[in-house]
């Protein structure tokens, strides 16, 4: 499959897992509707997709959201698979992606030195 093939697919997969979460048709209790998709990776030969899963909520949270799509991998896939007109429909993978975590503690970081960078210009 082509590269922009590919991407189009995986782009449609985040957004078809990220409209089943947002509306609730995942059942399991431990799916929240403030789980998000970061991205979603879909091997070449559409055999596996990685489904890279954050969150603002706590780790534990986001560690059985995690799991609770991952015991749901096979009504997502048969949801989407409805939908989308492909010969062969990936195998779902969810994994917790703490990118986005970590990104938020940087950027608190960088404010808090420049605010102290702030303090020291304003005291001297």
């Amino acid at each position: 499959m082509g590269q922009y093939r590919l991407q189009r697919l995986n782009d449609q997969l985040r957004d078809e897992i990220s409209q089943l979460i947002l509306r609730g048709d995942v059942k399991d209790p431990r799916v929240s509707t403030f789980l998000c998709i970061n991205r979603v990776e879909v091997t070449s030969d559409l055999g596996y997709a990685k489904v890279y899963v954050s969150t603002f909520l706590t780790d534990h949270q986001l560690k059985n959201g995690v799991s609770g799509l991952n015991a749901a991998a096979g009504f997502i896939q048969r949801e989407i698979a409805k939908k989308l007109r492909i010969r062969q429909f990936p195998k779902l993978q969810f994994i917790v992606d703490e990118g986005m975590k970590e990104g938020f503690k940087m950027v608190q970081k960088l404010n808090e030195l420049e605010k102290e960078s702030q303090e020291n210009k304003n005291n001297n």
